[in-house]
Order: C-alpha cells, then sequence, then structure tokens
C-alpha cells in the first residue's frame, strides 16, 4: 500500500463518527480533492486525498497519498509540498489502482470538478489506463443551484457557511474532509426541496482528441484553438463593466483573447461555474478582456481599445476569479 496518514494527527476529525459500512441503497460518493503543479494540460498531480461516503453522505472511508510528479512540484507557496518531501514518493501509475478502488462505482464529488477530473483523467491517460468514474457532481454548481448566499465560489465560504473548520487550506486529505462535510447538508437540502443533482457524465481526455503524449516545457502555452462548443446561457444579467480594484460580479460578460497557460476550455468552464459570461466577441457590453498580449492586433483586443473595455491578464484572471460576487438582483436561500 502506497498510501500516508494525513500530516496532522487525527485523518478522520470530528464531526464525522467512526467509519461505518455503506448503505445498500443507490450509489454512494467519492468526494475528491487533487493538489497539483499547476492548471494546464502538462501539469501533473502531486497529492490526492478521498473521502468515501454512501448514498446518504455518511462517510464509509478515507485515503490520502502523496504523488512523485518527476518534475518541479510547482507553486510550493500554496500546496507546500516541496520537491524533497515528493521525491521518495510514489508515481502516480503506482496509485493508480488504490485511486481507482475508492472511485469505482461512486459519483466523483469535487469543488470545480472539471478541474479534478481533468486533471485524474489525464493521470490515467499517461499510465495507459482509464479513470473508473462516470460520473461527477460539482460542489460549486450545486451550491449556485440551491441558491445558497455565498460571497464567492471558495471552498472556505461554502465551509463556513455550513460552519465547517479548515484545518489546513490545499491540503488534498483535509480540503477533501471539509468539502465533505459541507457536501453532507447540501445533500440533504436539495433532497429535501426536491432538486436533482447536477451530475455531468465524466468523458476521459482521449475521448476528446486530447492527446497524453509528451507535454510542452514548462512556462509555454497552450494553444488557444478549439473545437467549440455549446455553452447553457448565464442565468445572471448583466451588472456592467468591471472597474480595477472591485471584485468581478456574477453576469459579467467576459472574452478572452489569445494564448493562455491555463487550458482554455477549464479557463472557461471556471468563469462560468462562478457565474460569469463567456462572450465570443467583444462589444460595448463586455465587461472585461482577459489576454496575454493587451497590445496584439487580434479582433478582440482591437475592439476592446475602440470602447474602452477593461483589460486584465490571465494571472489576474485567476485571482479575481476566487473572489467573484453575487449579482445584487439574486435572492437568498433556495431559488
Amino acid at each position: 500500500m502506497h498510501a500516508i496518514q494525513s500530516p496532522w494527527n487525527d485523518p478522520a476529525p470530528a464531526p464525522f463518527p467512526a467509519q461505518r459500512p455503506a448503505a445498500e441503497a443507490g450509489p454512494g460518493f467519492a468526494v475528491v480533492d487533487v493538489e497539483t503543479t499547476g492548471l494546464g494540460r502538462s501539469d501533473r498531480v502531486i497529492s490526492a486525498g478521498v473521502y468515501q461516503l454512501d448514498a446518504q453522505g455518511e462517510v464509509t472511508g478515507h485515503w490520502y497519498t502523496l504523488v512523485n510528479p518527476e518534475r518541479d512540484p510547482g507553486p510550493v507557496w500554496i500546496h507546500g509540498l516541496t520537491g524533497a518531501m515528493l521525491a521518495d514518493a510514489p508515481t502516480f501509475p503506482e496509485i493508480a489502482e488504490e485511486l481507482a478502488e475508492r472511485l469505482r462505482d461512486r459519483v466523483m464529488v469535487a469543488h470545480n470538478a472539471l478541474f479534478d477530473w481533468n486533471m485524474i483523467s489525464r493521470e490515467y491517460s499517461r499510465a495507459g489506463l482509464r479513470a473508473p468514474v462516470e460520473q461527477r457532481l460539482c460542489t460549486m454548481v450545486l451550491s449556485r443551484d440551491l441558491g445558497l448566499p455565498l460571497p464567492n465560489g471558495k471552498l472556505s465560504s461554502l465551509a463556513e457557511y455550513f460552519g465547517v473548520q479548515q484545518r489546513q487550506a490545499h491540503n488534498a486529505l483535509d480540503d477533501a474532509r471539509v468539502l465533505a462535510e459541507a457536501f453532507r447538508p447540501s445533500l440533504r437540502l436539495a433532497r429535501q426541496v426536491g432538486l436533482p443533482l447536477p451530475l455531468t457524465t465524466c468523458v476521459a481526455v482521449t475521448d476528446l482528441g486530447e492527446e497524453s503524449s509528451p507535454a510542452p516545457a514548462r512556462g509555454s502555452f497552450a494553444s488557444s484553438y478549439r473545437p467549440s462548443r455549446k455553452r447553457p446561457p448565464c442565468p445572471y444579467p448583466n451588472p456592467g463593466r468591471w472597474c480595477d480594484g472591485t471584485p468581478l460580479m456574477q453576469g459579467m460578460r467576459v472574452a478572452i483573447t489569445g494564448d493562455t497557460a491555463t487550458e482554455r476550455e477549464l479557463l472557461e468552464d471556471r468563469a462560468i461555474e462562478a457565474g460569469l459570461h463567456i462572450a465570443t466577441s467583444v462589444s460595448r457590453l463586455t465587461s472585461l478582456l482577459v489576454t496575454n498580449e493587451p497590445d496584439s492586433w487580434s479582433g478582440k483586443a482591437r475592439k476592446a481599445r475602440e470602447h474602452g473595455t477593461p483589460v486584465v491578464g490571465e494571472d489576474a484572471f485567476l485571482q479575481l476569479l476566487r473572489e467573484v460576487a453575487p449579482h445584487p438582483g439574486v435572492r437568498s436561500g433556495v431559488k
């Protein structure tokens, strides 16, 4: 077994009860968090935490492991995992089956689930395997569907709303525990009001035509070309332009142009899950343009200059996504 214990002494802290057999009715859930070397296609998983829940949301098991990414660990100041700490950890192929045992026949639950799924799916693809996950559930989407009055889409905000104590943010096991504790009342509330769970079919990256060949060098940009796909309409009206020094607000129209270090699809999905509208062009109604090349002669960049549209870089946009304000017209409580 390659799994290791949590870096604190109590790997299954209160308020969860002692582990017990899973309920027999219906599939259970696997609440997952992974820490990674970054956000792009070439980045790697460096730790994974899983809390297994039964159909009622009660804990039946938990698991945690470090993963040697066989490269630099990325933003150590965020996840706290240095190259030395990961040097003797198992590689992903060495923990793939252990992780699969904890995901199989369960709905994968994560906060910004598309990101965790893509990272896990790519790791399995690199190992010549396929992740045994058929459906995922994003707690950011569930929180939105429930109409929870959260100030932003951060896990810490969801935890605070349900009175869940975070011990070590960006530790995969603690983040999975926190999310599991917050998911349980969310699940109960959804069932009380008859809200269908926002389940999404998981499609492996290989089925999307993505290659599992060696990734580009770190620091290079991912191509912005991708097949277009239909996206759901934004449920919030446009509140207007973004102003420097203020948070983004749900409903703002955001356009993206040029190459990005973060996979474009992931960047757009994170914006949509935060309640923003992704615009395919720039007009006087556009709230913000995201580009790493503000002086380029792309059509969107030129239109932004003509209309005086605010422009920010990719890194600044990712920071803004952490603090998206609710639309002023959104009511508290379940919609």
